[in-house]
């Protein structure tokens, strides 16, 4: 596990704090890993992503947060192998994420309240994405 944490890239964070978002209620639905998938697939953050490493970098996500301080130390390595100028781009991909399934669990809620929290994003910024989740994302 050391390893691939040593070596996370922009793009293995952004498809960590994904990850996390669906494995934050421990039922990670299909659609959620649908979404993951496309978003990976056809976002130009992603263009020059190798998808052999979502697999990796799940596993990495699974493995914190079987430990007591996993959260917290996912939090870190985001933080640290991110730009901050993808910040916001983390919380809209999480967001997406969460929308997937047309239900919003508590447990996904207090993740994303987390990760507006650890990478600072502002609430009148959160507010705006979550509300463009929310659009994309309505079912007939």
């Amino acid at each position: 596990m050391t390893e691939i944490l040593a070596a996370l890239s922009p793009q293995d964070s952004l498809v960590a704090v994904m990850v996390a978002v669906s494995v934050s209620d421990e039922d990670i639905r299909t659609v959620e890993l649908l979404a993951i998938e496309r978003m990976v697939n056809h976002m130009p953050v992603f263009a020059d992503y190798d998808l052999d490493r979502i697999n990796p970098v799940a596993s990495t996500v699974y493995a914190l947060f079987e430990e007591e301080d996993g959260l917290e130390a996912l939090f870190g390595i985001v933080r640290e192998s991110l730009p901050e100028k993808f910040f916001e781009t983390a919380y809209a991909l999480a967001c997406d994420v969460a929308a997937a399934d047309g239900t919003l669990r508590e447990s996904e809620l207090r993740m994303l309240e987390e990760i507006r929290f650890e990478l600072n994003i502002d609430r009148l910024h959160a507010a705006a994405i979550e509300r463009g989740a929310r659009a994309r994302h309505l079912k007939m």
